[in-house]
């Protein structure tokens, strides 16, 4: 239950900072997408399940509030946590390549997922435009984003984990 709180708390904190702070610290008209770092680094680091569930709900809070249609964030967002937390098993906390590449990559692939069904099928074929004036700079701010909050969110994993193991022996005695 705790964990549950936790991450309600911090899906609510970023969802908030990316939609009021880093909305007036952008540059260009660009954002970086908080939303992604935390359900990839909750992904790789809790693994599929959880990714999932935590993707679905930050993305049905995307669609609540700026989606066109209801379900498709939180689809997408499920997807992205799923196949992060397929990684689950190459993680290290003393690693940041992996959570760069993954969170790097999972923003490229969610921005393309939005321009082709934003895009795309409304017969707007500027790609080009789209990829150097929103996904490079978007990508750039996530990626540094990244380096800060993805040490914040594993300091609170680990605290958390720690927490369940002392519940857990507590329990077994």
């Amino acid at each position: 239950m705790r964990r549950k709180i936790v991450l309600f708390i911090i899906i609510t904190i970023c969802f908030l900072l990316q939609t009021t702070v880093f909305q007036v610290l952008s540059f260009a008209d660009i954002a970086p997408n908080l939303l992604i770092i935390v359900v990839s680094a909750f992904g790789f680091m809790r693994g599929k399940k959880e990714g999932m569930w935590i993707g679905f709900f930050c993305g049905l809070l995307v669609d609540i509030f700026f989606g066109f249609y209801l379900g498709g964030y939180a689809l997408l967002y499920m997807y992205i946590g799923y196949i992060n937390g397929m990684f689950q098993k190459r993680f290290y906390p003393d690693d940041i390549k992996l959570p760069m590449i993954l969170i790097g990559s999972s923003d490229i692939i969610c921005n393309l997922v939005i321009y082709v069904v934003l895009f795309l099928f409304r017969s707007r074929f500027k790609f080009w435009y789209y990829f150097s004036a929103i996904m490079i700079p978007e990508f750039v701010y996530t990626m540094v984003i990244t380096i800060f909050l993805y040490f914040i969110l594993l300091k609170i994993n680990q605290h958390l984990e720690e927490h369940e193991k002392r519940r857990a022996i507590k329990f077994e005695l």
